[in-house]
């Protein structure tokens, strides 16, 4: 089974994809970002290093999804293929960071892996307002996020909403405003209680 997290920068993928790990036992699957070549480089120089940072986020999106085909085990995925090609990606070619030349490459690729793949049994988006994503940044002081600019946050949540708006698959969508299931455990629980209703009709002789 895959269960992916999805969210803006910030929104508390990460957190939640560990403590859902934790709590069930299911295998997590991280984004890579400590280990990430490009991404110092792409915040201080944004049109430069766009379509680099997004082809390395897509070759390891794609990996992750294929491996996870292959598993027989449960697993949770910090971030999905979708939101480099539905999100990020276009957002960048918006703001005139990433070329319509490299925009156009990079969504035929994107268009390819596609094809070979299927969407998460369940996606769980974390829907967060630019205030608590700022916060959230600068609470964890990674020295890159430094220079996230607020107009480009603005432009992944609106893009976020879109996208989640035409989404057909299997949703479960959590206001990381109001539920801090990092914070406090009654809202954790919370998260759980969705979780299983969730799972439940997807599978119910065997919610976990």
């Amino acid at each position: 089974m895959h269960i992916a997290v999805a969210g803006n920068i910030g929104s508390g993928k990460t957190t939640l994809t560990k403590m859902l790990a934790s709590q069930y036992g299911w295998t997590p699957k991280f984004e890579s970002v400590d280990f990430n070549p490009y991404l110092a480089d792409f915040y201080e120089d944004m049109e430069r290093w766009s379509f680099n940072l997004q082809i390395y986020f897509l070759n390891k999106r794609f990996k992750d999804v294929v491996e996870i085909s292959k598993s027989d085990d449960i697993i949770i995925q910090d971030r999905t293929i979708y939101e480099d090609a539905r999100i990020f990606a276009p957002n960048l070619h918006a703001m005139g960071l990433m070329s319509s030349r490299d925009f156009q490459n990079y969504s035929d690729l994107f268009d390819l892996m596609m094809s070979l793949v299927k969407a998460p049994d369940l996606l769980i988006y974390l829907r967060s307002s630019i205030p608590n994503l700022v916060a959230q940044i600068q609470k964890r002081g990674r020295e890159y996020e430094k220079s996230i600019r607020i107009d480009y946050l603005t432009g992944l949540n609106e893009r976020y909403e879109e996208w989640i708006s035409g989404y057909t698959h299997n949703l479960l969508i959590i206001d990381a405003d109001k539920v801090k299931f990092g914070n406090r455990p009654e809202d954790f629980q919370t998260v759980l209680e969705m979780v299983d209703n969730q799972l439940y009709g997807l599978f119910p002789q065997d919610k976990r």
